[in-house]
């Protein structure tokens, strides 16, 4: 016995001492392509033994094996494993896991793993955008998701963006889909102020000028029905999800971030020089000295500044973050000042049981405009001028006056001194969002949201500034004097609240079931107030005439007031089930009800449903998974104008009561039935992934603003009516991304993707005019319109032949044959505005510290018509003694021929355009100096398109609508775009 106890202690101080011998400490750092990386988890294989990373990205485990294998891990990046091979000191990298970003997307009211979807959605994250030069959030969806096409109404700093999802789903409601942030949706409003009618309308601004591109971790697109339903009356046009950031970091990290922007003029629009005008028989007045760019251009300049803060612990997690950005546009007298500030704050209370999510997003909007309207007429604005001027004429006199040649040809430079236009906005979006787990199945949220904002806009055109037209001058009732300048102010308000209650069951019945379940109540209350004032003829010594808008003549001095609400009460569900791992399915349905809509037809209900199959699931080689999916659902479409169903009426100068319009009991939301199937899939042991996607939506109910007789005192005023009629929507939509290198130290990816659509006006017995044009000789002139059989937005013109002998212009007559202007006939032409075909591609390469970028997109099958050609150059305007250009004025055209809407002015705007090209080197060596890590880069915006188009830029959306309906593809003196080069750097403490 005595010898066994002795061998057994032996044996166990050998087995120690081995164990001593082959056990070791291990140490290293863990990082990601932007430097150390606090908060990382470090596990040896099969146990418990593991460590997290400190403020440095450092780590130390003790009693490693030598044979062991550690597993690192972060969330959002890949887990990798590393075998120890008796090391004492191991550093990672840890890569980006493209897949696990959009393994698990956001969607209404919740998340979905990306593999369980059965409807089309498409996400990106932070790093998709980060470094590229996009003045509004939604740009960043530029070529980035099939099916969406996002396209600035102009060159402007925070000019108006169209976002559309799929195409168009209605043809006088708004197309734009519904925004929704960290939960609260929008109201989908301009946020900006409108105002001054000087020589016509102003654009509208962008609703998302608020948001800082760097406080955004994520943007969903949810396209179809079987994602959109649960958002019911207001999915019609597709739902742009956006989710802020939060802490990540579990010990405190401070990134500050700046940019430098220096732009320039990117279009080729170009109009004679001196030397030329003279050439041309134009009449020269001796000066050279002018040239139109000059006169109203500059270099524009852009400064941004961003610094945040992040702490997190197992029970709270903070994100702090401000930001200052300064456009200097490269008109003169035109920029934007943007300052944000955002807060994030969630803590557990009760063990985890509760959570409470606070934040906060705050923006301050500073706007410089100058006179860029979109209908401007004969007169022109800024830029018309500027094309106009006789450039043998100087800008000033030689005492330093301005040259003013009459009141209806007016100096660029004059006018553009003359005018002063600023907005100031203030946004707040804050929420609230509390989750009780009751069970560890069942779930209650609550949110609350508060949308709040305010905004004046004021503006002023000096007396000084004489120009033709009752809008700009007032008569002296007591001495009849003619005096000039006008002045406006324009006050906007609105405070939009949000309530949603929402309880969400979820749970696995064994293998073969898994049930994730969520019904909910939703309260909106969207109020809007504003005011506006104007006064018109002041004393030729006045100069602030805002701060004294009244003291122009008194009978021209006029004030309104409106206020506006809107409520939407809705109660919806949702079921999300997988059954025996392979089949999916999701059914929603969503009972809304407003106060926008007819007293007949203040509830509808919207159900969808969708079905998923996975046919291969993570399989090696060739196909590695395979799902296909299928969808049916109805939404609806209410962006149209509250107290549209009501009656209304004002009383005039006269003291007589006007209609401004009837009521409708009947007024419904538009409607659309859509359905769509798709398929998911991975190859090359999963380097090649993609989908492909066929839908198709009908849209009726249509909504017009139609003249209906008045039934109190007063003139026929319009009202808004459901009109027979489909919109049918169709496409095909193509994603690719390949992985052609994917090492430790290399990697290279490329994306690309494409949407084919088709629209088309069915069952429709109107002909309704849009796309109006303004010019000399285009009164009352337009160019599309909405009729049956065709696609939205037509074109309807003269088809153009060439000119006569006589310099004549030939069109075609009903019966196609050549014919004077009297005797042609206007026709619908196969040739519309919205682009069949959208296409986009980004490539990016890293190889350690390095990596660069690259970002196409483009659109082809449509056409432009471009205004600005048609109402400035041609042949009599130069004989006028306007500057135009040299084809017009050398042109065999008549000094009589009529000007008129033609076939001669439209022209295919099919583009290929660079978006961004960015190089960037990243340095991780600089913990002595208290940096964790710096990144350097420079981008490249917009350096270059291919296109045909004559015009300044064939990316455009001139506003031309008509009496209530949108136009599309119109350019009209247009704010011109610039490319950029900006220098920045990221720095993380």
């Amino acid at each position: 016995m005595k010898n066994i106890l002795i061998k057994s202690l032996v044996a166990f101080l050998l087995m120690l001492c081995t164990s001593v011998a082959y056990s070791q400490d291990v140490s290293g750092t863990v990082s990601d392509g932007s430097g150390p990386l606090p908060g990382a988890s470090i596990l040896v294989k099969g146990t418990t033994n593991g460590a997290q990373t400190d403020f440095d990205g450092k780590f130390t485990i003790r009693n490693v094996g030598a044979n062991a294998v550690l597993i690192f891990s972060y969330i959002g990046l890949k887990t990798q494993e590393v075998d120890v091979a008796g090391r004492n000191t191991i550093n990672v990298a840890l890569k980006e896991d493209s897949a696990e970003l959009k393994e698990v997307v956001v969607i209404g009211y919740g998340s979905v793993r990306k593999k369980d979807a059965t409807g089309a959605v498409d996400q990106i994250g932070s790093k998709d955008f980060d470094n590229v030069a996009a003045p509004s959030p939604a740009q960043l969806l530029r070529g980035k998701v099939a099916g969406v096409q996002v396209t600035q109404s102009s060159g402007e700093p925070g000019a108006g963006v169209a976002i559309r999802v799929r195409g168009n789903s209605s043809i006088r409601s708004g197309n734009g889909p519904l925004i929704v942030v960290d939960g609260v949706p929008l109201d989908g409003g301009n946020v900006s102020a409108g105002g001054a009618e000087l020589l016509g309308s102003s654009s509208s601004r962008n609703p998302l000028n608020f948001v800082n591109q760097n406080d955004i971790e994520s943007i969903s697109v949810l396209k179809d029905a079987s994602s959109t339903a649960i958002y019911g009356s207001r999915g019609a046009n597709g739902v742009i999800v956006i989710t802020t950031k939060k802490g990540k970091s579990n010990v405190p990290q401070l990134t500050y971030s700046t940019s430098f922007q220096f732009s320039k003029l990117s279009g080729k629009l170009d109009v004679m020089n001196g030397d030329q005008f003279a050439a041309a028989g134009g009449t020269d007045l001796g000066s050279r000295s002018y040239n139109w760019k000059d006169a109203v251009l500059r270099n524009g300049f852009v400064m941004n500044h961003d610094l945040s803060f992040t702490k997190s612990t197992e029970n709270s997690n903070t994100r702090v973050s401000f930001g200052a950005s300064n456009t200097d546009g490269i008109v003169r007298n035109t920029g934007l000042d943007r300052y944000t500030a955002s807060f994030y704050n969630s803590n557990d209370f009760f063990g985890g049981a509760v959570k409470v999510e606070s934040r906060i997003i705050y923006a301050s909007l500073k706007d410089q405009a100058t006179l860029l309207s979109n209908n401007a007429g004969f007169i022109g604005n800024v830029i018309g001028t500027a094309l106009y001027w006789n450039p043998t004429s100087p800008i000033r006199n030689s005492n330093g006056s301005f040259n003013v040649v009459g009141d209806d040809y007016l100096n660029p430079v004059q006018l553009l001194e003359s005018y002063n236009d600023y907005t100031n906005t203030n946004k707040l979006l804050g929420s609230i969002n509390t989750t009780w787990k009751i069970t560890s199945k069942l779930k209650y949220q609550f949110l609350l949201g508060i949308e709040s904002s305010t905004s004046s806009r004021k503006s002023q055109l000096l007396p000084t500034m004489i120009i033709s037209g009752d809008a700009f001058r007032g008569t002296d009732p007591d001495t009849q004097e003619v005096k000039y300048g006008s002045a406006f102010i324009n006050n906007q308000n609105k405070f939009n609240k949000t309530f949603e209650h929402t309880l969400n069951y979820n749970n696995d019945f064994g293998d073969n079931l898994n049930l994730d379940a969520l019904v909910g109540y939703s309260y909106y209350d969207y109020n809007a107030d504003g005011n506006f004032s104007s006064g018109k003829g002041y004393n030729i010594n006045q100069v602030n005439l805002i701060d004294n808008i009244e003291g122009g003549l008194q009978r021209e001095y006029r004030v309104s007031s409106y206020r506006n609400r809107v409520e939407l009460q809705s109660y919806f569900g949702r079921i999300n089930a997988t059954i025996f791992k392979k089949l999916l399915l999701t059914a929603t349905l969503r009972a809304d009800g407003s106060t926008k809509l007819g007293v007949n037809n203040k509830y509808d209900y919207f159900p969808s449903v969708g079905l998923g199959y996975k046919f291969i699931e993570d399989k090696e080689g060739l196909l590695n998974t395979f799902k296909i999916r299928a969808n049916y659902g109805i939404t609806g479409n209410q962006e149209f104008a509250p107290n549209s169903a009501i009656a209304r009426a004002s009383y005039g100068n006269n003291g007589n009561l006007n209609v401004d319009t009837n009521s409708n009991a009947d007024l419904k939301w538009e409607t659309t039935k859509s359905y769509g199937v798709g398929a998911d899939f991975e190859l090359i042991n999963n380097k090649l992934s993609g989908s492909v996607d066929y839908f198709q939506r009908d849209t009726k109910d249509l909504i017009f603003p139609i003249p209906a007789a008045a039934t109190q005192p007063g003139a026929p005023s319009p009202r808004f009516k459901n009109l027979p009629g489909n919109l049918i929507n169709k496409g095909v939509e193509v994603s690719l991304n390949y992985k052609v290198i994917d090492t430790k130290d290399l990697t290279w990816d490329i994306s690309a993707n494409a949407s084919f659509l088709n629209n088309e006006v069915r069952n429709f017995t109107g002909f309704v005019a849009t796309g109006g044009l303004n010019g000399q000789g285009l009164t009352d002139a337009y160019a599309q319109v909405i009729t049956n059989n065709l696609p939205a937005y037509t074109y309807f013109l003269y088809e153009w032949r060439g000119y006569d002998v006589d310099g004549n212009s030939i069109y075609a007559d009903a019966d196609g044959n050549d014919a004077s202007l009297g005797g042609a006939a206007k026709k619908l032409l196969d040739k519309q505005p919205l682009p069949k075909i959208n296409v986009g591609f980004t490539t990016s390469l890293a190889y350690k510290g390095f990596d660069a970028s690259a970002s196409f997109y483009g659109a082809f099958g449509h056409y432009i018509y471009n205004n600005t050609t048609n109402a400035y150059f041609f042949k009599s305007a130069f004989l006028g003694g306007r500057n135009t250009t040299l084809e017009a004025a050398t042109s065999p055209q008549s000094a009589t021929d009529p000007n008129s809407p033609s076939t001669k002015y439209l022209e295919k705007g099919d583009f290929l355009r660079m978006g961004n090209l960015t190089f960037g080197y990243t340095v991780n060596s600089l913990e002595k100096f208290g940096i964790k890590s710096a990144r350097f880069f420079v981008n490249a915006s917009n350096l270059f398109i291919i296109t045909s188009y004559s015009g300044s830029d064939p990316e455009v959306d001139t506003d031309k609508s008509l009496n209530g309906v949108p136009s599309a593809g119109m350019e009209y003196l247009s704010y011109p775009r610039d490319k950029s080069v900006s220098l920045g750097l990221n720095v993380t403490f």
